[in-house]
């Protein structure tokens, strides 16, 4: 029998860096959210929990953002200085945060799971930031430290084991083949969007010989392949779910392990989405992954997905015939085939939507890299809040690299992403989740360009009653202004911005006044240009409402949200004041 070791990230000094960093953060969020108030005390700030008081640096940025510097957070409990631990702080601070005691060990435990993922990352942390500035897509996709840069318990991942976050997490890097099942026509839906058919699909995705084996695997069993699609599978779905909780269905070869596809992917920020290693201009393959992570278990809905082509193929459609999203360079990454499992038990037996009505879908998203000059590179736009363990950060090397003055590369990527989601918003009541993962840089000269924006089927939403196709219905929602606009203030002010102009400001690359002053300008030219939008939303309005984001995951860390009534699941804690609204005034 082989005796156990102890795996190499799990060591004293690894898991030290991983408190501290875990334990600056949740102090900085939490009062961001201000569910915890920091005590000015001379040069420091004190937080009293119920055990322990934590000291440290601080700056209190634009949009309440606590700038906490992680050396200096030091924990006192009963009047001796004693080691930093998320799980306590977190643990102490259970009724203040509102956690329900039924699920305060759920919280933990992907509090503990986010410990041991920057545990790892520390550890085997492979690429400086003056590296990454010159490298390739999934190099830095790979080599990201920090996921959700607001989320507390960002990297939970629970049903993941020790393997498994070898195998198949982003910052591994390792390259993965997917489980490719034959499931019966009559029992799943394939969904197309425009130009693409379904044989031409598959061919292009696998390759004739891919097929023609799958075909004689069925063929070998005694089946007939024009009874059958197939579905792609993560590996770990495949081991932990289907062949358990689908076994029926594969015992009566309603559903037929076929193979192993051709070629290797990468698993991306997202963990479910995958990135072709060997064949990049072929498609993204998102999967289901019903493991519990960031507030949610990752599966796809058969039924949900059976309209995402559509959806996508509106969205584009409207993008594309949009000239000042043209003239930004602004494009989506359109979903433009789906495909799902209906004829299990668990759709059978009806019911409301669960956990196992998501387990067996999977969609295809078009790749960006066919769609890029000579030259041009992509990479997350979640990479310019990036800090190699050094604690460089990558935007300030980017800036750097590309010879322009900070004021210059700020004002090219507001250009790129912010005019572009501002447009939308007033132009046509669309919004996007534009987080730093949904959006991918196109970089010329180190420079950010223009991007490209993804996740279009499930993180979309037309504001207005305008006409919509039947299928494209599932994205309108009803709100009133004040929440229209926060689709600016808070999904890009609050849940990006705020970040990188915290980083700037603390590494002296640009001064967070200067910042806003710059995204205030690309708002402001908008304006100038687009006369006949003025009036349509408020972004001049002094303040807005405070929208929390780990508030939602601390009420439920098993479902954040009600994804039928997003809007209506929403918690404020009060007004944020508008960063650009003092310099738009003066205008």
């Amino acid at each position: 029998m082989d005796t156990p070791t102890p795996p190499a990230h799990l060591n004293p000094q690894a898991m030290a860096h991983a408190h501290r960093r875990l334990v600056a953060k949740a102090l900085a969020e939490f009062s961001h959210e201000r569910l915890l108030i920091p005590i000015a005390d001379g040069d420091d700030h004190v937080v009293y929990t119920r055990d322990s008081q934590y000291r440290f640096r601080a700056r209190e940025l634009a949009l309440a953002h606590w700038a906490i510097d992680p050396a200096s957070v030091v924990r006192v409990k009963d009047g001796v200085p004693v080691d930093l631990d998320a799980l306590d702080l977190i643990s102490e601070l259970a009724q203040p945060l509102g956690i329900p005691p039924k699920l305060l060990g759920t919280y933990l435990e992907e509090i503990s799971a986010t410990l041991a993922g920057y545990a790892w990352k520390h550890h085997h942390q492979r690429h400086t930031t003056a590296e990454l500035a010159h490298a390739d897509f999934q190099t830095i996709e790979s080599a990201m430290t920090e996921g959700h840069p607001g989320f507390v318990a960002n990297s939970g991942r629970i049903g993941f084991g020790l393997a498994d976050l070898e195998a198949y997490s982003p910052e591994a890097g390792q390259p993965v083949r997917l489980v490719w099942l034959a499931v019966l026509r009559a029992h799943s839906t394939f969904a197309a969007g425009d130009g693409v058919d379904e044989h031409e699909h598959y061919l292009a995705e696998l390759g004739a010989d891919t097929l023609a084996g799958f075909e004689r695997m069925l063929r070998v069993l005694g089946l007939d392949p024009a009874d059958y699609r197939y579905l792609p599978v993560h590996p770990w779905q495949w081991e932990h779910k289907h062949a358990v909780a689908f076994a029926t269905e594969v015992a009566r070869r309603a559903i037929v392990p076929v193979g192993t596809g051709p070629d290797r992917y990468r698993a991306q920020q997202s963990i479910r989405t995958f990135f072709n290693a060997d064949r990049p201009e072929r498609h993204y393959v998102k999967t289901a992954l019903s493991i519990q992570n960031m507030g949610f278990t990752r599966g796809l809905s058969p039924a949900y997905m059976r309209v995402t082509p559509a959806i996508n193929d509106w969205v584009a459609s409207l993008v594309a015939q949009d000239p000042t999203l043209r003239g930004c360079g602004f494009e989506v990454l359109r979903e433009l085939a789906s495909i799902g499992y209906t004829g299990d038990a668990y759709h059978r037996g009806g019911g409301p939507v669960s956990a196992y009505h998501r387990m067996l879908a999977a969609l295809w998203r078009q790749s960006p890299v066919p769609r890029i000059e000579p030259g041009q590179r992509l990479a997350s736009m979640a990479s310019l809040l990036h800090r190699d363990r050094d604690g460089n950060a990558l935007a300030a090397e980017l800036i750097r690299a590309s010879g322009l003055a900070a004021g210059q590369w700020v004002a090219a990527y507001l250009h790129a992403y912010l005019r572009p989601i501002v447009h939308c918003l007033l132009a046509h009541d669309l919004a996007f989740m534009p987080h730093g993962e949904n959006v991918i840089l196109v970089l010329d000269g180190h420079v950010p360009r223009r991007v490209f924006m993804k996740d279009i089927g499930e993180e979309v939403a037309v504001m207005n009653d305008q006409p919509l196709p039947e299928p494209v219905e599932r994205i309108r929602i009803g709100v009133t202004d004040r929440i229209k606009e926060l689709a600016l203030f808070t999904d890009v002010f609050d849940g990006f911005l705020r970040h990188l102009a915290a980083i700037l400001d603390i590494d002296g690359v640009l001064p967070e006044q200067r910042f806003w002053a710059l995204a205030a300008a690309c708002v402001q030219r908008h304006a100038d240009e687009h006369p006949q939008l003025i009036g349509r939303l408020d972004l001049r309005r002094a303040a807005f409402d405070h929208s929390c984001l780990n508030r939602l995951q601390l009420r439920n860390t098993l479902q954040m949200v009600d994804l039928t009534d997003q809007a209506g699941s929403l918690i404020f804690a009060g007004r944020l004041d508008n960063p650009i609204a003092d310099v738009l005034a003066a205008v």
